[in-house]
């Protein structure tokens, strides 16, 4: 079975399909490290990511794989930890050019298909019912208000988590400039030519902006029988 959620940065896509992929015991697919991967890669070797060509190389050279430790999964690169350098704000600034470039999306989805050829994922990005899995069992478009996911994204920076409750005091300025590259970032990923951000035709939409996390969990899980039912078995 295979679960595609899409939508933009910040929307709790991957809270959403972690927590989905744990109820269900499927595999959780973050696309979005992916990328964030690539990035990283690329400011720390220096290479400039306006320069496809390079890039494109770079990402051809990176194994990338991923471990679960407890209820969190941990994102490795060419066998060295990377899940918490992948999360700055200059991999956020660098992702959105390195994912528009289609031979990195060409390495990438390659790779993310095979990992659904293994049956049994969650996967969360931007395109992943449009081109990843154009024939997923469930497609959700999950989205929020700018002001709502700088909200999520800000606490997060700060060690907290607004999925679980665990709140803390933000910047005021800060929270601003989240949103600035929010509203940045969701321009540059609907405008690109290469898998631009956007619902398949068949997705549900779900603005989570209003709605706590279990309900937007729950309203997931409601989309499918199978998921329903691979929930209760694993909860009884």
């Amino acid at each position: 079975m295979i679960v595609a959620i899409d939508g933009p940065s910040g929307s709790g896509k991957s809270s959403v399909a972690r927590e989905v992929a744990r109820r269900c015991g499927l595999t959780y697919l973050d696309t979005g490290a992916m990328y964030r991967s690539v990035a990283l890669a690329c400011l720390e070797r220096g290479v400039d990511v306006g320069d496809a060509e390079a890039v494109a190389e770079v990402a051809r050279d990176l194994t990338i794989e991923f471990k679960s430790e407890k209820d969190a999964q941990r994102v490795s690169v060419n066998g060295a930890d990377v899940t918490d350098e992948i999360r700055t704000p200059e991999v956020e600034w660098a992702v959105s050019p390195v994912s528009a470039i289609p031979a990195v999306r060409e390495t990438m989805v390659a790779l993310q298909r095979q990992a659904g050829e293994r049956g049994d994922v969650v996967a969360e990005g931007r395109d992943i019912g449009t081109v990843v899995f154009p024939r997923a069992d469930v497609k959700v478009f999950l989205s929020a208000s700018p002001e709502a996911r700088a909200r999520r994204r800000a606490v997060q920076r700060g060690g907290g988590n607004l999925a679980t409750g665990e709140t803390v005091a933000v910047d005021a300025e800060a929270e601003r400039q989240i949103l600035a590259d929010l509203v940045r970032r969701d321009e540059y990923d609907s405008s690109r030519e290469a898998s631009p951000l956007r619902p398949a035709e068949d997705a549900t939409r779900i603005d989570s902006s209003e709605l706590g996390f279990e309900e937007v969990v729950d309203a997931v899980l409601s989309l499918s029988p199978e998921l329903r039912e691979r929930a209760e078995r694993r909860a009884s």
